[in-house]
């Protein structure tokens, strides 16, 4: 998830655990854990010089039971010695220190589940990346209600009743959001589902998200022999209105796919990528096509695309330019959440 609503969350751990004892200062100590997962992301540029290699660092290791233990540990140790002669913190004993780390790590690592992005729960006795894609990594309707309770509750006394109370209503809000994302793609899978089967689809795979900031407007991609295919599906469209499946080409024979920075690409995206050709030589677009694409009618306007190219006889993403979204784009984005 995107790091505001982390911080909300980390937040609230913070207030469960310390909130009596040490007031609003849980809520900052509570962030700054439900911050520290995500600081793998400028980790990764320090531990590798290829792009590709740094950015599957990310939800790695840093996202893992087994770092939400030790750095949880370490960090409860730590802070007991540092604030062990500070008058209104030496109160806090190790293990309340520890304890608050390691929720605020786990629950970071546990939402982040939720989303497509992919993260290595059980790192590093596994690299296998649990998604359950039923959850923008950017949804207001989650942070919103959340945050908003956690503000309330800044305004009482540490020994407030309120202070729980608005707490719990935080938690309770959002878990039922999570609850419903995930019932809401059980529902949007069968209709998806159902449009392949009638479109007489003959598919190896398929997957499925919401798109940005919503639980609306949801993204479905399948898998063939030679192709991927695509479509969209809003839970307003009415029951008359057909899903249109749409086809981009595999292109995987551009690339050598064995790779090895080629390979890392391969399953950071689940296999489900395309590459598109440049002008330039040795220079490609690797699409990942677990991600809805900008322009619903342009195969090559993928979300999450890198550019690629071989130098000093290895692949690496290097910058470029991408084209951001115009009001436009917005206003089709707009128009098609709100149903066909």
């Amino acid at each position: 998830m995107d790091s505001i609503t982390q911080i909300v969350l980390g937040a609230a751990c913070g207030e469960a655990v310390l909130g009596k004892k040490i007031g609003n200062r849980a809520l900052l100590f509570g962030a700054i854990g439900g911050t520290i997962p995500d600081l793998d992301v400028f980790i990764g540029d320090l531990l590798y010089s290829n792009a590709i290699q740094a950015m599957a660092f990310h939800r790695g290791i840093m996202h893992s039971i087994f770092f939400s233990i030790l750095a949880s540990l370490f960090l409860g140790f730590f802070f007991k010695f540092i604030f062990s002669r500070v008058s209104k913190l030496n109160t806090v004993s190790k293990s309340q220190w520890i304890k608050l780390f390691f929720l605020s790590f786990l629950t970071h690592s546990l939402l982040d589940c939720f989303t497509a992005y992919g993260t290595q729960l059980f790192s590093p006795f596994s690299d296998f990346r649990v998604a359950f894609n039923s959850i923008s990594v950017v949804d207001p309707l989650y942070t919103l209600p959340f945050l908003i309770s956690l503000i309330l509750l800044m305004f009482f006394n540490r020994q407030s009743s309120l202070r729980v109370v608005f707490l719990k209503i935080g938690f309770v809000v959002s878990s039922c959001y999570i609850l419903f994302t995930t019932i809401n793609k059980c529902y949007v899978n069968y209709i998806f589902k159902q449009s392949i089967e009638d479109s007489n689809i003959d598919y190896l795979r398929f997957r499925s998200q919401p798109t940005i900031l919503n639980n609306v407007l949801w993204y479905g991609v399948i898998e063939t022999d030679n192709s991927f295919q695509y479509a969209y599906y809003s839970i307003f469209d009415s029951k008359e209105s057909k899903i249109k499946w749409r086809e981009i080409p595999k292109k995987h024979d551009l690339l050598p796919l064995k790779d090895k920075n080629i390979q890392t690409l391969i399953w950071f995206s689940d296999g489900y990528f395309s590459f598109t050709s440049t002008k330039e030589k040795n220079t490609f677009f690797f699409n990942d096509l677990r991600y809805p694409l900008m322009d619903e009618n342009d195969t090559n306007s993928s979300v999450f695309r890198f550019l690629i190219k071989k130098t000093n006889q290895e692949w690496d993403s290097i910058p470029f330019e991408a084209k951001a979204p115009d009001k436009s784009s917005f206003l089709e984005f707009w128009t098609r959440l709100k149903g066909i």
